[in-house]
């Protein structure tokens, strides 16, 4: 059995303060399933004292107020820290959610680490003041912060999408206050270590693990001024809903149903090698996930072939040991969910090519699926349409290049997507034509100094970037008097 990992307090304004509250998180490993941590359920009198809190730092606090090279001096000390500790923060978070550790390693915390780091170079290089020549006359136009941030996370890139809303409020001058997911708070009190060691100002940073109504609170709080979320279409929808009440600004990353194209030229080889860990990610729990594969009917059954023999090759296993390529559901709801998403597949006459056993033989306990991969899947399907989240994968066979652009865009999501070809050129004519926020041609990556983002349901506003950064910064004109040079 693993160590209990128990914390008493909650994070307010920089400092461990005793809950207002009295209700626990019990925190639940996906591979024993049993009791790894517990922390302090945030109240809503805890939201009202972190939004106080975010709100003197920010109205009358130094933080907004220092120069941008002082505010960089404590980020990057954060961002020096994560990479200091990212072994431990990765075996956290697989303990949490049962990502697997190489996995966590790379993408959990090295990738939090990624994300700070590009985020202190686009602060350098933004334009955050410059002088234009307007109809009437000259104008000032400055980018100043947007104020106090409410930052909602999910659990299954915890740190890696704090870093994404955090590292550009804080740069800005901006206050947060960061709301983890119930499944994933442990290493939010490994991040609030770092902080307050890196020196961030008294009311700068609060965390709270909250459960959705709390969440909803928090979201509709009048002292919130942006509201950064990352989760579900229907969490999503329900937060623009909340924070339109007091016409709070809001940036949504949330699901995707991405599609692989592969061309009938691409070698078989590199596109299998590509595709399987970019839709396998995580277990499958990841918005950006390549889980429609798009296969030429000329090429369909080598393709087939190939990707199912890969996919029954993935190690399964406890996400604590390297070897393991995949892991438990971060919970049980998860498991069900595939399971059942795995016989509507069946019901609707999908093909089971690998997998669709439920679970794996020899772990007799955790939240695990078998990997499965579905063969001549219609568009059509529920199983092609809706976001599964876990790890059940489908081809889908197209005729042409104009049939293959027209699957991959009948789609609620429009989030990510690849294609995958010999003709590099008529890779990014393809690119051109999906509508998604991101696309890769012959690769799969995330670059955190590009924005990042969805169309459709995918969400609204980018995160990443320049883009992305002034997602947390106002726009102000000033006009000046006739004739005044600075």
């Amino acid at each position: 059995m693993a160590e209990l990992v128990e914390h008493g307090q909650l994070f307010i304004g920089g400092e461990l303060t005793d809950p207002l509250g009295e209700d626990v998180i019990e925190v639940i490993s996906p591979h024993t399933q049993e009791v790894i941590g517990r922390v302090p359920h945030a109240s809503r009198a805890d939201v009202d004292a972190a939004v106080a809190a975010a709100r003197t730092a920010f109205d009358e606090g130094p933080w907004p107020r220092m120069s941008l090279d002082e505010r960089i001096e404590v980020v990057t000390r954060i961002k020096d820290a994560i990479a200091v500790r990212h072994e431990e923060i990765a075996r956290v978070i697989s303990s949490e959610n049962g990502s697997p550790y190489s996995w966590s390693v790379l993408a959990q915390a090295l990738g939090a680490m990624m994300v700070w780091d590009s985020a202190i170079t686009v602060a350098r290089n933004f334009t955050y003041e410059e002088t234009r020549d307007g109809v009437l006359g000259r104008i000032l136009v400055r980018r100043e912060p947007v104020g106090v941030v409410a930052a909602v996370v999910p659990w299954n890139v915890p740190q890696f999408v704090a870093a994404a809303k955090l590292a550009p409020a804080l740069l800005t001058g901006c206050t947060v206050v960061l709301k983890p997911s119930p499944e994933s708070p442990l290493d939010a009190y490994i991040l609030a270590e770092i902080t307050k060691e890196a020196g961030l100002p008294e009311g700068v940073l609060s965390i709270l693990p909250a459960d959705r109504e709390v969440s909803e609170y928090l979201v509709g709080h009048p002292g919130i001024d942006k509201v950064s979320f990352t989760g579900s279409v229907g969490a999503g929808k329900r937060v623009m809903e909340v924070a339109a009440r007091n016409l709070t600004r809001v940036t949504l990353e949330l699901g995707g149903k991405s599609a692989a194209v592969v061309l009938p030229d691409a070698d078989v080889e590199a596109a299998v090698a590509g595709i399987v860990p970019s839709a396998w990610m995580n277990n499958g729990q990841a918005c950006v996930a390549q889980t429609r594969i798009l296969l030429p009917r000329s090429r369909y059954d080598e393709f087939a072939e190939a990707l199912a023999a890969a996919a029954s090759a993935l190690v399964v296993g406890d996400p604590l040991d390297p070897a393991t390529q995949v892991g438990p559901l971060v919970a049980e709801r998860q498991q069900r969910r595939n399971l059942d998403y795995i016989r509507i597949g069946q019901e609707e006459g999908a093909k089971i090519l690998t997998g669709g056993g439920g679970r794996p033989a020899g772990l007799d306990r955790g939240w695990y699926v078998e990997p499965t991969l579905f063969g001549d899947v219609d568009n059509s399907m529920r199983i092609a349409r809706e976001e599964i989240f876990g790890p059940v994968i489908c081809l889908l066979p197209y005729g042409d290049e104009s049939e293959a652009v027209k699957i991959a865009n009948d789609s609620d999501y429009g989030l990510s997507g690849s294609v995958w070809t010999a003709d590099v050129e008529r890779g990014i004519e393809v690119a051109k034509q999906v509508r998604t926020g991101t696309y890769n041609v012959n690769t799969f990556s995330l670059d955190m100094l590009g924005p990042f983002g969805g169309y459709k349901n995918s969400g609204v506003g980018r995160e990443f970037g320049p883009e992305g950064y002034g997602e947390y910064l106002e726009h102000k004109m000033i006009h000046l008097p006739a004739g005044w040079e600075a």
